[in-house]
């Protein structure tokens, strides 16, 4: 008997649309779970180099918890490119300007670099609070938190 190895084509791809809610959860918790649903690990049908994941859409951002003293120690860097054009910020700095950003940055560090990165994040929707413009997707609750 000879069995075929399974490769997942376009045609067999669906991306599902999910929702999480990220009030009291762990940055690094919630952005292990939401490089999984991107990425498509969560489907028997994985394969590493096509990309078969679902959307996320990622709820109440500034509500996210962070433990020991990483509000105040963990730094976001960025630079402009010229002399003495390096600034950063704090975590607790940046929850406060742009919370939806410290989950992307979080999951974007999860995922391999590669050519489907891109694609990956950008199935990936961050919101700050609790309203979203995704309804008409009928998101599903993610039921493992």
């Amino acid at each position: 008997m000879i069995t075929k190895t399974f490769s997942p084509k376009l045609s067999d791809l669906s991306h599902d649309w999910y929702i999480l809610d990220a009030e009291g959860q762990t940055l690094g918790r919630l952005a292990t779970t939401a490089a999984r649903y991107v990425m498509g690990k969560h489907k028997p049908s994985y394969s590493p180099h096509v990309d078969g994941g679902d959307n996320l859409v990622i709820i109440n951002a500034e509500k996210v918890a962070v433990t020991g003293n990483k509000l105040e120690a963990k730094q976001y860097h960025r630079h402009s490119g010229y002399p003495g054009g390096l600034t950063s910020l704090t975590l607790a700095e940046q929850l406060a300007k742009d919370p939806a950003r410290v989950i992307e940055h979080a999951v974007a560090g999860m995922l391999p670099k590669n050519r489907l990165q891109d694609d990956r994040l950008r199935r990936l929707k961050v919101y700050a609070g609790s309203d979203h413009p995704h309804g008409g997707q009928a998101p599903k609750p993610l039921g493992d938190k």
